[in-house]
């Protein structure tokens, strides 16, 4: 059953309004008919049924008839990463939506190639990634920072996953479940890596825990997939 994102609220009885994008895909593409249900969430109230009531060549009235699923506590799994290149970035955030990121934090680098971010796009791949993958709460994406100001405002009860290329050791297992539950962040750098003065600051720091993602050079969009693959499997937060 297809699923939409809306901004309004959600309960028995309410009669949401679509974006004209929502209903062109209800009416040309799924061809909706009376009586057909599809499933709304809004990143609050949970998942609910929301049946076609009337339709036009123009319009569609939905009437909510009944919840689905109950809203769940949103994730709070911080993903920082250098922004990429748009076609790659867009994958790159689906995917980090997919593997249960809450919070989207792109970090300007010293090498850093993509130096525009369009937060609204950033914003429109999460909710797409989480109405395709049965997603209830959309992350949280947050304006680009610098690197220095990211480590500046960093809050020490929360774990750091650095992924160094660099590591001396390509075994990340061993000093991921050293860690206590809790909220961690994973910080994914540019195509071109980490300085060694971007390297030398994490390192420094108590609550930064280093990891390789293995032998091979994987760029950027692919180690963001390695990375959260590895810490949900051994990670519980």
């Amino acid at each position: 059953m297809r699923r939409f994102f809306i901004r309004q609220p959600l309960f028995t009885g309410a009669q949401p309004s679509l974006s004209n994008d929502q209903i062109h895909y209800l009416l040309h593409v799924l061809r909706i008919r009376q009586g057909n249900t599809v499933l709304l969430f809004n990143g609050q109230h949970g998942e609910w049924h929301a049946e076609c009531r009337e339709k036009s060549r123009k319009g569609i009235s939905l009437h909510v008839t009944h919840q689905e699923r109950p809203q769940p506590t949103r994730p709070t799994l911080l993903y920082c990463f250098a922004p990429v290149k748009h076609t790659r970035l867009d994958y790159m955030i689906q995917k980090a939506v997919e593997m249960g990121v809450g919070i989207l934090q792109p970090v300007m680098t010293h090498y850093t190639q993509a130096m525009q971010l369009n937060p609204k796009r950033m914003y429109a791949n999460a909710i797409k990634a989480a109405e395709q993958c049965g997603i209830l709460s959309v992350p949280d994406c947050r304006r680009i920072i610098s690197f220095d100001t990211l480590l500046a405002t960093w809050d020490p009860i929360r774990h750091l996953i650095f992924c160094d290329e660099t590591a001396e050791s390509y075994e990340p297992f061993p000093p991921l479940r050293k860690l206590v539950k809790g909220p961690i962040g994973i910080i994914i750098g540019p195509e071109g890596g980490f300085d060694n003065k971007e390297r030398e600051s994490l390192q420094a720091l108590d609550y930064v825990i280093t990891i390789s993602l293995g032998p091979r050079i994987l760029r950027a969009d692919t180690a963001a997939v390695a990375a959260l693959a590895i810490i949900n499997t051994i990670l519980k937060y």
